[in-house]
């Protein structure tokens, strides 16, 4: 409600005002309004006088004086007293509420509810002009009522955002994170007009961090959304997806490496992370026939000084390899991934370089580790070791010959653990024979999806439900192949139900029994049903994938580099759930939008 001055104006001639000087000089006695003449102001040539001006306000009761006071008075403004604090609580709460992965909200109705706050006040608008720009989505194809009202073929938002980024600076230094839409596979010109559109952007945001939703491959050649982000001095992600080079190929059928890239292309490649000395996480992955020697490699990795997180996939033993591994610079967290150059022996070794001292999490997925003593050193030498992932399909064992202690593994800082060896073997068994050894004390969660005897859900907490409440409507959850826990597959569907069975198992057999006596006459028997697990036990037995909903407990690079359904929802959020509101369709419809979920590189690791 807008409160509007109070025009005042002065009684009829025919109505006195009569003011009283004791009213106004201190110290002077007050009299009676009848014993004075008064003066009226409607007579202009009067004498003035002092003692008899009088003002008779109008009789209220003390309790109806004070409300009709309090009823012109405008409503203290609450919202400008409020720390700022209070508005982040409820902004970040409102984040939740629309991005959390059982939402059926998307981003365009999350931005849309921003806007509305900023529109309600002065400081609404300062709180929420901050979050409404660090972070940017623009999920999905453009609206058609877009592209008409503005008369253009494509890249609608995009261009908007652009303009105003480009007139209101202030705007763009918020700027710390743009989503961008997916490319489309199928058509390359509509894809190179994409790509220079978001390079236009990013180069817009001095302050950007991380580019999400577009991982362009690098074939080693010159394009301006590479050069953008090349740019950009506060960048702390970057994904590289390698792609093919067909000089490179060419040169590859004629000569061995190394030797493969110009000394241009490595020039290029290595200059591109000169001014990324913000840069904490690094993402190398090669498609196929991608190629990034390993002098470029090392090169690139001791350009970045606050390099924290690496993640290395899909290259051949050309590029990467035993030496490449161990003249890695120091890190908090390594992920090596389908890497075949990379052997038992060279993680022994590297286990043993400084570089490797204050590593915190490591991932080693899908490099057919032969040998368990490739694990336990690392366990052994990594002292600062907290989670720690092994997958692939064969089974370590121990090497022949080799002499055996209790615990073969141990670690006394690791507290997460994901062991995930499809094949069965002897590895589950010398993990538990370590765990109750206690070669893992600070142990807190593990995660085996492939745990066939149950030996190690004996050894955590029990466990009522091992089976999500949503997996009994999932048709595969009755099917057969699942009832031996899914057999040679990841699938955490399967190892849930397996698990889940287990423990009807146990608790439909009776552990022991209670027998009430009363005058040498038995008066009541009760059954103590059976459990699986070990009761004061720390650790937490967990089946849950690392991105919500998939069937995967490993993330992966499909759930990086994939996002099909983003340019082709299929029952996607168009604002219904918001239909109950006053307004009407007008207010809460929009054109149907992915329900896009950030996938944070993190979980990586």
């Amino acid at each position: 409600m807008a409160f509007r001055p109070q025009r005042f104006s002065l009684p009829p001639s025919k109505s006195s005002l009569v003011f009283d000087t004791a009213d106004f000089m201190p110290g002077s006695q007050r009299h009676s309004i009848a014993s004075h003449t008064p003066f009226a102001l409607s007579s202009p040539f009067a004498p003035f006088a002092p003692q008899t001006l009088t003002i008779q306000p109008p009789q209220y009761s003390t309790a109806e004086t004070q409300r009709r006071s309090r009823s012109n008075k405008p409503p203290s403004p609450v919202f400008q007293r409020l720390p700022s604090e209070i508005y982040h609580c409820i902004l970040q709460q409102l984040e939740v509420f629309h991005n959390e992965p059982s939402s059926m909200s998307c981003q365009t109705c999350y931005l849309r509810d921003l806007c509305a706050l900023a529109l309600t006040s002065r400081a609404w608008d300062r709180a929420v002009r901050s979050k409404l720009y660090s972070r940017i989505f623009v999920v999905g194809h453009d609206s058609p009522v877009h592209l008409k009202r503005f008369k253009m073929k494509s890249g609608v938002r995009l261009k908007l955002l652009r303009r105003t980024l480009r007139e209101r600076r202030v705007l763009a230094q918020y700027v710390r994170e743009l989503k961008a839409p997916r490319l489309q596979p199928s058509n390359e010109l509509i894809n190179e007009h994409t790509r220079n559109l978001i390079a236009s952007v990013v180069m817009c945001c001095p302050n950007l961090e991380k580019l999400v939703g577009v991982y362009p491959a690098y074939g080693h050649e010159f394009d301006r959304l590479t050069y953008a982000l090349s740019t950009r001095t506060k960048l702390k992600e970057r994904v590289w997806f390698v792609g093919e080079n067909q000089t490179i190929t060419q040169r590859s059928q004629k000569q061995l490496p190394p030797g493969l890239m110009d000394n241009a292309q490595v020039h290029d490649f290595l200059h591109m992370h000169n001014k990324w000395e913000s840069l904490t996480t690094l993402f190398l992955f090669s498609g196929k026939h991608g190629i990034l020697e390993r002098d470029a490699l090392i090169q690139t990795l001791y350009r970045l000084p606050s390099l924290q997180h690496l993640c290395i996939s899909n290259f051949d033993m050309d590029d990467f390899d035993d030496v490449t591994l161990q003249s890695l610079p120091p890190l908090q967290s390594l992920r090596l991934q389908e890497l075949e150059g990379v052997t038992f022996w060279g993680l022994s070794e590297f286990s043993r370089t400084k570089s490797a001292r204050a590593i915190q999490s490591i991932s080693l997925v899908h490099l057919d580790i032969t040998y368990l003593s490739a694990v336990s050193n690392l366990f052994l030498y990594l002292s600062e070791l907290k989670r720690f992932t092994l997958v692939q399909d064969s089974c370590p064992e121990v090497a022949t010959g080799e002499l055996i202690f209790q615990p073969i593994i141990a670690s006394q800082s690791l507290e997460y653990l994901h062991w995930d060896i499809m094949l069965p073997g002897t590895a589950n068994e010398n993990l538990a024979k370590s765990i109750l050894a206690g070669g893992f004390p600070n142990l807190r969660t593990l995660r085996a999806p492939f745990d066939y005897d149950g030996v190690l859900q004996m050894l955590c907490r029990p466990k009522a439900q091992a089976a999500f409440p949503s997996d009994k409507y999932n048709k595969f959850y009755h099917a057969d192949e699942c009832a031996s826990g899914g057999g040679y597959t990841r699938a955490l569907l399967a190892a849930r139900k397996a698990a889940q069975q287990r423990i009807e198992d146990a608790r439909n057999s009776v552990l022991f029994k209670v027998v009430v006596e009363e005058d040498g006459r038995v008066q009541e028997i009760f059954d103590l049903c059976g459990y699986i697990g070990t009761i004061g036990s720390k650790i937490r037995y967990s089946l849950e994938p690392d991105v919500p909903g998939n069937d995967r407990a490993l993330i992966d690079f499909s759930d990086l580099f994939g996002g099909a359904e983003e340019m082709a929802p299929k029952g996607g959020c168009t604002g219904m759930w918001n239909a109950s509101h006053h307004a009407g369709k007008k207010w809460w419809h929009h054109a149907e939008r992915h329900r896009f979920r950030p996938v944070d590189l993190h979980k990586f690791f």
